[in-house]
């Protein structure tokens, strides 16, 4: 650290401010007395982005006793300094640790705890480097401990620092949650849309025995021109013209990923034959289960694009059948349920063929009504999208603030004059 230190910082090792630094360790699982105690125990795995997530397993007064592991305090730093490594948490209980884990407990009269987690959260990643590329699997605790770290001398400046830190986390966390129960309120609301209906006035319909009143099965062969893409490998031709090609990474579950989208040189018979057009439904062939049938509307994003042959270009007659609708149907549970029942299967893997693409019920309502179910869908997914860009907003102003308040660039307002700790 070749910068000055700002007015009323110091520099320390992480270690000079630790009361004292604990490892982990695994009971015998051999041993039945050993688990199903009173005191959780953790490893790496059980670490999210905010902390410690499920407790799973709990581990006895003996299995702690006859062990390497250790019980830290609540209120204390845990590290995850092996599988899972650079996690962090404050424990929020008495909780035991495997060796993945390192406890440190702070000296609380230089160090506070919040402002030391989102020191390390940051300092973490450049101790991760220093063993990549060595057989050393994770962060040794020399490092750990030898790391210079930079930290204002007041403690009430720290705490402010790791409350302002803190609010953004609250806010992220409370975002992340808004999301996930939205998400629950799709799947009920396009469950409702595509097997009760919606009327005239937007309301849903009444509950339906098999499909609602004016609906059809319809197989998609029949309402739309199903064309596989262009297969890679070999030497383009000599006469050909390079043009962008999707894939199925480009291809997500009711959006696409343009952040890539790679170049391939085809013959100008094929990109007349392959070339998307606004409307088009692109869905996939196949790969991770996740993957398989979903789908999503081409709305010329790029000029004289193609596909490759694991995307299926699906152009539907309009006068039947909405693309925007189509699109919908596969990402509802039912499409799913469908591809993954009709699909070829191997380990972690599923595809689809254009028969079976063909064979799809669409259970098709009027025109008219399809066009309410996209108009719901599509202010429910304007709903999603808004939270989306209100928490990447929020993630972007924290690493900002970390950046100025964790390095002393910019200072905390004080209320209260308070003498400087050694």
């Amino acid at each position: 650290m070749s910068e000055l230190l700002p007015r009323g910082w110091r520099e320390h090792s992480f270690g000079d401010l630790c009361e004292r630094v604990v490892n982990g360790g695994t009971p015998s699982t051999d041993v039945p007395s050993y688990w199903g105690g009173k005191t959780p125990w953790v490893t790496g795995a059980d670490f999210t982005t905010h902390g410690i997530g499920e407790i799973r397993r709990f581990v006895t007064d003996l299995g702690i006793r006859s062990s390497p592991a250790s019980v830290v305090r609540a209120g204390n730093l845990l590290v995850v300094t092996r599988t899972g490594v650079g996690k962090l948490a404050i424990a929020p209980f008495d909780i035991a640790i495997s060796q993945d884990v390192t406890g440190v407990y702070l000296d609380r009269t230089r160090a506070d705890v919040g402002f030391a987690y989102h020191l390390l959260s940051r300092e973490l990643e450049e101790l991760k480097k220093l063993n990549q590329g060595t057989s050393i699997n994770g962060i040794v605790r020399s490092d750990l401990e030898g790391h210079l770290v930079r930290i204002p001398g007041s403690l009430r400046e720290q705490q402010r620092i790791a409350a302002i830190l803190a609010s953004l986390d609250t806010a992220i966390e409370a975002t992340e949650g808004l999301i996930e129960k939205h998400k629950q309120i799709k799947a009920g609301l396009m469950h409702d849309l595509f097997t009760r209906g919606v009327d005239d006035t937007g309301h849903i319909g009444p509950a339906a025995q098999n499909l609602p009143m004016g609906w059809r099965w319809v197989p998609l062969g029949q309402l739309a021109q199903i064309v596989s893409g262009v297969t890679l490998g070999g030497k383009g031709p000599e006469a050909g013209v390079t043009v962008p090609y999707l894939r199925v990474a480009n291809v997500q579950d009711g959006y696409l990923d343009l952040a890539e989208v790679k170049p391939i040189c085809v013959l100008p018979s094929v990109l007349e034959q392959l070339r998307l057009l606004p409307g088009d439904v692109l869905m996939n062939e196949g790969g991770d289960f996740d993957k398989l049938g979903r789908g999503t509307v081409w709305g010329g994003e790029i000029e004289n694009c193609i596909h490759q042959n694991h995307v299926f270009r699906v152009r539907t007659n309009r006068a039947s059948l909405l693309p925007e609708y189509l699109a919908f149907h596969s990402e509802s549970a039912y499409g799913k349920r469908y591809f993954l029942i009709s699909s070829k299967q191997s380990t972690n893997l599923a595809s689809i063929n254009a028969t079976q693409l063909r064979n799809y019920p669409i259970a098709l309502p009027p025109l008219d009504e399809q066009a309410r179910i996209v108009q719901q869908i599509s202010a429910a997914n304007a709903y999603r999208l808004g939270l989306g860009r209100a928490i990447e907003k929020l993630r972007m102003q924290k690493q900002g603030l970390m950046q100025d308040l964790l390095t002393g660039k910019v200072r905390v307002p004080l209320h209260e004059p308070e003498p400087a700790v050694a």
